[in-house]
């Protein structure tokens, strides 16, 4: 039997979304991380203690997604571009993934455009705000 090190621990990050949002579920169903991380994805309408707890430390998921790594957490562009740092060039999507949220001043732009069609589709689809 091989013995577990300290290297071969993988790190926590948990990944809270907002599952009735299309374009949110599948952007996490698509994201690929490098192997060292163990990625649980948190969807924010099945877990209203975890909506509750990230309200009260200021983080509104209606804009944008919230990740957790190691006692740190990150918020809308903030989350996207760690994100976009952390992932594989696995995939196509990964690549322009990380091609886009990787830079800074893109990223400030492209993400709130994402939120607002964010929310006109949970709109058009009668789904309410997670905040209201």
């Amino acid at each position: 039997m091989k013995q577990v090190t300290a290297s071969d621990a993988k790190i926590d990050i948990n990944l809270i979304y907002d599952g009735d949002c299309p374009f949110c579920t599948s952007y996490v169903g698509l994201i690929r991380l490098r192997s060292l991380y163990n990625l649980k994805l948190v969807n924010a309408r099945d877990q209203s203690d975890v909506q509750q707890r990230l309200l009260g430390l200021g983080f509104n998921l209606d804009e944008g997604m919230v990740m957790e790594l190691e006692g740190e957490y990150f918020h809308g562009t903030h989350c996207v571009q760690r994100i976009a740092l952390l992932t594989t060039n696995s995939s196509m999507f990964n690549r322009i993934n990380s091609w886009v949220f990787s830079k800074p001043q893109l990223a400030k732009v492209v993400y709130p455009v994402l939120v607002i069609l964010r929310n006109l589709v949970l709109k058009m689809l009668g789904r309410t705000r997670i905040n209201g």
